[in-house]
């Protein structure tokens, strides 16, 4: 069988990797896009391994990302991210992946899509996902992205150079609005479980809070065992699909997408152990998540959920406000660790408004080269 190549890098972004490609090199119709990505990260696999590809078996390691120059004047380059099922056929375009985006800005410097200065470089990133511009700060040397640091983030192992992501106006990034019902918190009536009481939150991407007492659980728990306990899946993703309903984003709980709205469960700090055996105590953070991804409890925090508790936090009234002290800056307990993040969030004529959301991230450029298909995947065309 004629196999076909097609240049890529492979890169680690925050906690996340992906196949990287600049949107040149790529075949125009869609179609033919999504079914060598799927062939590349080896979706769909039954065993959950996708041992032939280059995927990782879970969501933030089944990642694509396209990466092109921008005709916006606001931004230097486009970015597309697609998140491929690992037992499905499905590559999604729904949402954002915060983490991937800090190597958007170094993939676009390595490939000289834009000039980097002598001790740093900014990149101005359109997210076409979600229509939202954010800023990419890297240190430099010679023009090139400098990747060793001595800056540490919990769910990856050593150091490295760090990054600052800016995300400008993050709020209403899926439904246009930062409370797509109008409402900090509410009762949502959920077919066959109760009533619970949530706060549903667009900002980065969409999503939903639950107090983690209210569905039996800590929030402290590793993931894991969650994922192991089938009864709360199963009633957390009614929940959610029950809320993409309320938010405008699906016309029937089944029509939800499995990439967004994404849901989250929230508790006060307590102790609890991270994946790499190192303890926490109540007050070493603000506030406990455990996020779901794609079906599945994440290892760690998407970054752009992060940066929706960070908005969350100050709007008035909602779960995590009620949770979170602080003011601007806070720490966030999650399964791998601690995670700093702020938000600017402001108030005009009544109407809450978010104007930035900031984290830090590292990221690196581990191979570089060719991947390759079935030609016929072309010839089909």
């Amino acid at each position: 069988m004629a196999q076909a190549r097609l240049k890529a890098a492979f890169y680690r972004g925050g906690t996340s990797k992906a196949v990287l490609f600049n949107g040149a090199d790529l075949p125009a119709d869609k179609a033919i896009r999504d079914r060598i990505f799927l062939h590349v990260l080896g979706s769909p696999d039954a065993y959950g391994r996708q041992l032939d590809g280059m995927g990782g078996g879970i969501s933030s390691l089944s990642k694509v990302v396209i990466v092109e120059p921008s005709e916006r004047s606001d931004a230097d380059v486009d970015y597309t991210f697609v998140q491929i099922a690992v037992d499905q056929p499905v590559a999604d375009y729904g949402a954002m992946c915060g983490n991937m985006s800090s190597a958007v800005g170094a993939f676009a410097l390595d490939e000289g899509m834009v000039a980097g200065l002598e001790n740093s470089a900014t990149v101005r990133v359109h997210n076409t996902n979600t229509g939202k511009i954010f800023h990419a700060i890297y240190p430099t040397e010679n023009g090139k992205v400098v990747e060793e640091g001595d800056f540490e983030i919990p769910g990856v192992s050593g150091r490295g150079a760090r990054v600052q992501l800016d995300f400008l106006d993050p709020g209403g990034a899926s439904t246009g609005k930062l409370l797509p019902t109008d409402y900090a918190i509410e009762n949502l009536e959920v077919d066959g479980e109760g009533r619970f009481e949530v706060s549903m939150i667009d900002a980065s991407n969409p999503m939903i809070f639950l107090k983690a007492e209210a569905v039996g659980c800590s929030a402290m728990e590793a993931p894991a065992d969650l994922d192991a306990n089938a009864d709360l899946m199963m009633r957390l993703d009614r929940i959610r699909r029950t809320a993409a309903v309320a938010m405008g984003m699906a016309s029937a709980p089944d029509a939800a997408k499995l990439s967004n709205p994404r849901i989250a469960i929230v508790a006060k700090p307590a102790e609890f152990s991270a994946l790499d055996g190192r303890s926490y105590g109540s007050s070493d953070y603000d506030i406990a998540v455990r996020m779901v991804s794609m079906g599945n409890f994440h290892r760690a925090i998407t970054l752009t959920g992060a940066m929706c508790v960070a908005v969350a936090a100050a709007v008035p009234g909602s779960l995590v406000n009620q949770i979170v002290t602080e003011d601007g800056g806070f720490t966030i307990g999650n399964p791998s660790g601690l995670l700093p993040v702020q938000a600017d969030v402001r108030s005009d004529n009544g109407k809450i408004f978010a104007s930035s959301a900031t984290a830090f991230r590292t990221q690196r450029r581990i191979m570089e080269g060719y991947v390759l298909f079935p030609a016929r995947f072309l010839e089909d065309a």
